[in-house]
């Protein structure tokens, strides 16, 4: 071990003459365990909200949506050519649209979807989300989402009102499912239906509103979108997931930097403790530095000590608060004891999805911030003149 180590190191344990000292140096050890154990833990939640958000908004829609102004005739050669593309999974036609339910005196708007059953289940995950009743949706059978069953009092085989644009006349339809699909939007707005009643209920004759695709990698949607609108055509537009909900995400990863910016402040105030705690060293050690040079020690030795001693400090706080965040993220989302009211942030629980990038970023950050503030005081103690340092003594 090199000697600037060492004595860096009996520095940072031995008893101070000035107790004030120590109290500074236990003062910024924990401000930069707080630091970086709240950023640690915020970045988790934050990329919790962002995988969760993203799992259940692709969960319920498809990877890519393939659209045509006025409708797809074709859309079974259509869905069968696209399904041919490498990276595509499967391919199903589906009918969109807004209709009004009907339900006794409450009037509500939902989005009505007619789906291809036999098709759906493997392009989207609603069939997983089904809780109670069942998927086959025939004789104008409805799958309702909870919220919607919750706010309209209905269950399986309850009989729903319907009207539509096309037609203002009600038209029946009867409960046949109820999803949860944990986003309170689509639980509470959207009702599916099958393909053949969507159809006749928008009156479009033979004809889908646009045909859903899944491709084997959801973060590779948008490559894979280029290659659908190159097969086929400028007739159609081939849109991704990530074109759909651009403006929610971008949100997202905004408010992900701001905190890390705003978190990041308080790492940067422990660490002008670690420059008042080394000052006051200087100050304290004063004696040693003349002694040290008096022997031989040259200014980048001292320089080292100082800046050794307040790396140890950075570095057991960034370790403290490290250990702790780990630990926190581990409770939070193995025992999930903070709860979320489900209407207003889409899910019913603290997401947290501790990402290892984000946390090297934080340890790193934390550590090059304290090596920083160490800078001016060892630069301080390496200009002292040992006949200064030792005229009083």
């Amino acid at each position: 071990m090199r000697y600037e180590l060492w004595i860096s190191f009996r520095y940072l344990i031995s008893k101070r003459r000035e107790r004030f000292i120590s109290i500074i140096s236990f003062i910024s050890i924990a401000g930069v365990a707080v630091g970086v154990m709240a950023l640690i833990v915020v970045l988790a939640v934050m990329s919790g909200f962002d995988n969760d958000l993203r799992d259940k908004i692709v969960g319920t829609n498809s990877h890519v949506i393939i659209e045509k102004e006025g409708g797809i005739a074709d859309y079974e050669a259509l869905a069968e050519k696209v399904s041919a593309l490498p990276h595509v999974i499967a391919a199903a036609p589906f009918v969109n649209g807004q209709a009004l339910i009907k339900q006794k005196d409450q009037v509500t708007g939902i989005i009505f979807r007619g789906i291809d059953t036999e098709k759906e289940k493997y392009v989207t995950n609603i069939e997983k989300y089904l809780t109670v009743g069942t998927f086959d949706l025939k004789n104008n059978g409805v799958m309702i989402g909870k919220e919607l069953a919750w706010r309209l009092n209905l269950t399986l085989g309850d009989e729903i009102s319907l009207i539509s644009a096309a037609n203002p006349r009600p038209k029946l339809f009867k409960v046949a499912g109820i999803f949860n699909s944990g986003m309170f939007d689509y639980d509470m707005n959207l009702m599916f239906t099958n393909l053949g009643a969507a159809q006749e209920f928008y009156a479009i004759g033979d004809m889908a509103g646009g045909i859903g695709v899944k491709v084997d990698n959801a973060y590779k949607a948008d490559e894979i979108r280029d290659e659908i609108q190159s097969l086929i055509g400028f007739n159609y537009w081939a849109r991704s997931w990530s074109d759909l909900n651009k403006n929610l995400f971008s949100a997202l990863k905004l408010e992900k930097i701001t905190m890390f910016v705003i978190l990041a402040l308080i790492v940067l105030v422990a660490c002008f403790n670690i420059v008042s705690t080394l000052i006051m060293m200087v100050t304290e050690k004063t004696k040693d530095i003349g002694i040290l040079k008096s022997i031989g020690a040259s200014n980048a030795t001292i320089r080292n000590v100082f800046i050794l001693n307040g790396f140890f400090i950075g570095f057991l706080g960034t370790a403290l608060g490290a250990a702790g965040g780990f630990i926190l993220c581990y409770l939070l989302k193995t025992y999930q004891f903070v709860k979320l009211p489900n209407d207003i942030y889409y899910m019913d629980r603290l997401p947290v999805d501790l990402n290892i990038m984000d946390a090297g970023t934080v340890i790193i950050a934390a550590i090059f911030i304290s090596l920083v503030s160490t800078i001016y005081p060892a630069w301080q103690a390496a200009r002292l003149e040992p006949v200064e340092a030792l005229r009083y003594e």
